[in-house]
């Protein structure tokens, strides 16, 4: 009979192997990845453009991404919301569904109606929002007409939403201090506050002047009681000979529980502006131009990746074209940039700063949004290609790591 007599000093060194083996593979970086999905494709669906990329996480992991169907192209034409959802992280999704429908008559923005080739018989659902609550809700503001504003809800993780409410009625108090024509929420992912307030940037206009969308200024509307009735903020950002049109905003709670809006705006400084609020609807600051953040004047995003607890950083994702040449070489201040370079940057001190950036499309890229996954991928979604040059051919899902965003230089908490 053979036998093996273990000694405790060989026990506890092989015990001692195994926790620190244990403990590597714990904190040992991922390996780096990073694949494109195309999502939406112009001409396919019957629509012509597919345009205003959004994408939210909901609290049970499905991925929601949407966008506006345009039948012609223009902001004021046929537009339908469609929604697409994944529940593996992003990896696969299911076929397009419309998400937007307000039954009875429709009346068109007299205000569109003063530029050529608008058809009144066009029906125009714009700018939606999407906001995933804490509890699986997932709540939804869109407008009609850059009109009329509605909030509907999901409990199934966008299967099935809930009849569309008219909260039109929250814009009028912005009336006294800013008399618009024009309204329109967003566009992007709102969110909510630890205090469990939901928050949506919108920008108003008096519709007279370029599209019927200028001049304009930011402001938020928010809800306290989980989107069952909402309310005015302040104006966030007013339009003045510094801060021109400020209108498509984003926003995102900061560590110290207050709300910052990082604005678009057709400004000489071609700066993303910043203003922050402590509760995201009153006594905002004096707006900001970060110099980190390049203004080609379209729509930009912003999110929280983590926050500092049990060893993680602080760190916030932002996102937008990172350009501000022309092809024909013909820049003048506070006029269009080539929509090219979306890039996304990356911030460890609450967007003071941001010094990591890696691009995700080179070429033509427009609108985009991001996300972060409960396993930590990141998600960009965004508009690219050159036809039509506004909007681009694809909305593409780009799906990356940290280890790729830092070149592997950030441990993954």
């Amino acid at each position: 009979m053979n036998i093996s007599i273990q000694s405790p000093l060989s026990a506890f060194t092989r015990a001692a192997i195994c926790a620190t083996f244990f403990a590597t593979s714990l904190t040992r970086a991922a390996e780096p990845f990073f694949e494109k999905l195309d999502l939406f494709k112009a001409g396919e669906g019957g629509y012509k453009v597919y345009h205003i990329p959004g994408i939210v996480v909901t609290a049970k992991g499905t991925v929601l991404a949407w966008c506006e169907a345009r039948q012609k192209g223009g902001d004021w034409d046929q537009i339908e919301i469609l929604l697409r959802r994944s529940t593996d992280d992003g990896k696969t999704w299911s076929e397009p569904t419309m998400i937007s429908n307000v039954p009875g008559p429709k009346t068109k923005n007299p205000f569109s109606l003063r530029m050529k080739n608008v058809d009144p018989k066009d029906v125009t659902y714009n700018n939606p929002v999407l906001i995933a609550d804490r509890d699986g809700t997932v709540h939804m503001l869109f407008c009609l007409e850059y009109m009329r504003c509605f909030y509907q809800r999901s409990a199934d993780d966008g299967v099935s939403w809930s009849a569309p409410v008219e909260i039109t009625g929250a814009f009028e108090k912005f009336k006294p201090a800013y008399d618009w024509k024009v309204l329109a929420t967003g566009p992007d992912h709102g969110i909510q506050t630890k205090s469990g307030r939901l928050v949506a940037p919108v920008w108003l206009s008096t519709g007279t002047g370029g599209n019927a969308h200028r001049p304009s200024v930011t402001a938020t509307i928010f809800s306290d009681d989980q989107g069952k009735t909402w309310h005015a903020g302040e104006v966030a950002v007013p339009c003045t000979d510094e801060w021109i049109n400020p209108n498509e905003t984003v926003a995102i709670e900061l560590a110290d529980g207050s709300v910052m809006l990082n604005v678009r705006s057709e400004s000489k400084a071609h700066r993303r502006l910043v203003t922050t609020s402590k509760d995201g609807a009153t006594g905002w600051s004096t707006p900001k131009f970060d110099d980190a953040l390049l203004e080609p004047i379209c729509m930009g995003s912003i999110v929280r990746y983590s926050l500092a607890k049990d060893g993680a950083k602080n760190r916030i994702l932002f996102s937008n074209p990172d350009n501000l040449s022309r092809a024909d070489g013909k820049e003048e201040p506070g006029k269009n940039r080539d929509r090219k370079n979306v890039s996304v940057k990356l911030s460890y001190d609450e967007g003071a700063t941001w010094p990591v950036k890696k691009t995700i499309e080179p070429g033509p890229s427009m609108y985009s949004d991001v996300a972060v996954t409960k396993s930590g991928t990141i998600l960009c979604f965004f508009g690219r290609g050159d036809k039509p040059g506004f909007a681009g051919e694809f909305i593409t899902l780009a799906r990356f790591n940290l280890e790729w965003l830092t070149d592997g230089k950030d441990a993954a908490k």
